[in-house]
């Protein structure tokens, strides 16, 4: 929750003018609801997209304070953050609830981004496969095999955001590569090679290259270093050197 719409569309244009018309990586920005239409506005023509932080699992009516994958669509909005660990904990969010707003994108054609990921006290009781295991089971439930290759998964260590403790690339690694196992037993091999899973455990512009190298890190789910368009520009940067 940061930007207004003002502000998002100054950040969004510093990015978007440094990028260019063309990339190697997929860029995605994804501000608040109120800041989406100013940040595509001032995104449009070049290389970077503007996604969604949530989505409801309803179509219309009275839900009030809720945004639909129609409103989205309409904006321009093809992808949308869903299960983000602030969501789970701050608003309840179960998995049975997140699969049921990523089985409404993919019907819309919106691009959903999971996210996973265990807390510091499931860390250390050795529960993290166990949670990220339950979490994409749960959360991929239904999903039609046609359709499977077009999620990304984001793995966000929870004890490791705004904490002051870090994952190493080793331990982002090994639960990258878990995550892919378990892909691969739900939605099959062909899919787990194809989905995208990002690293949302505090990548910054000191560790990106690092994580990057790593051949299950496919990408960043950026927080604060999303902020300022010289932090997110050297994350770009990174993204494009690791896939070079």
């Amino acid at each position: 929750m940061n930007k207004t719409a003002t502000e998002a569309a100054v950040l969004a244009k510093e990015i978007a003018d440094a990028v260019g018309t063309s990339s190697a990586i997929d860029i995605l920005m994804c501000p608040p609801f109120t800041a989406i239409a100013a940040a595509a506005e001032a995104a449009k023509g070049s290389a970077v997209a503007v996604g969604a932080q949530n989505m409801s699992d309803k179509a219309s009516g009275a839900y009030t304070g809720e945004v639909s994958a129609d409103m989205l669509l309409d904006l321009g909005v093809k992808h949308v953050i869903l299960g983000h660990s602030e969501r789970r904990s701050y608003y309840g969010e179960d998995d049975a609830f997140i699969n049921a707003k990523l089985l409404v994108a993919l019907e819309k054609g919106i691009v959903p981004i999971i996210c996973v990921g265990e807390t510091l006290e499931e860390r250390e009781a050795g529960k993290v496969e166990s949670v990220i295991d339950t979490q994409l089971k749960g959360g991929l439930a239904g999903v039609p095999a046609d359709k499977a290759a077009a999620i990304v998964v984001a793995y966000e260590p929870v004890w490791a955001i705004g904490t002051g403790k870090t994952a190493t690339p080793d331990q982002a690694q090994e639960v990258h590569a878990f995550i892919r196992k378990t892909i691969a037993q739900i939605l099959g091999a062909d899919a787990a090679d194809k989905i995208r899973i990002l690293y949302g455990g505090s990548m910054k512009p000191a560790n990106a290259d690092e994580l990057l190298a790593k051949p299950d890190i496919d990408g960043g789910l950026i927080g604060g270093a999303a902020l300022k368009s010289a932090d997110f520009l050297a994350l770009v940067n990174s993204g494009v050197k690791a896939q070079a």
